[in-house]
């Protein structure tokens, strides 16, 4: 990660728009989750739905993934922070098996 040489000066509208963003991605990765635990809910009382259940289920991790790096975007972009390629991290679905 590089960080500004600079002090930098954010606007409130700046940090309005961030919370904004930040409130966005909280309130969509609480959603991810619940959708997890009342789906694991359901299979503990159902198991025979699992076969339908289980693409769904394992969609949402790189769901909040996506979420969070968006948020990220928008907050390094807004601080002028950039990132070095060995710094970013690859969603778990595109990434190769363990060496």
């Amino acid at each position: 990660m590089v960080l500004p040489e600079k002090p930098i000066a954010i606007e409130p509208e700046q940090i309005a728009e961030l919370n904004k963003k930040l409130s966005v991605m909280r309130h969509n990765v609480n959603n991810y989750l619940a959708l997890i635990v009342a789906a694991s809910e359901l299979l503990k009382r159902k198991p025979e739905l699992a076969p339908r259940m289980l693409e769904n289920i394992m969609q949402q991790p790189d769901r909040v993934i996506t979420e969070m790096r968006a948020f990220s975007e928008a907050f390094e972009a807004t601080l002028g922070i950039s990132r070095k390629t060995s710094d970013v991290v690859m969603p778990s679905a595109q990434m190769g098996p363990p060496n």
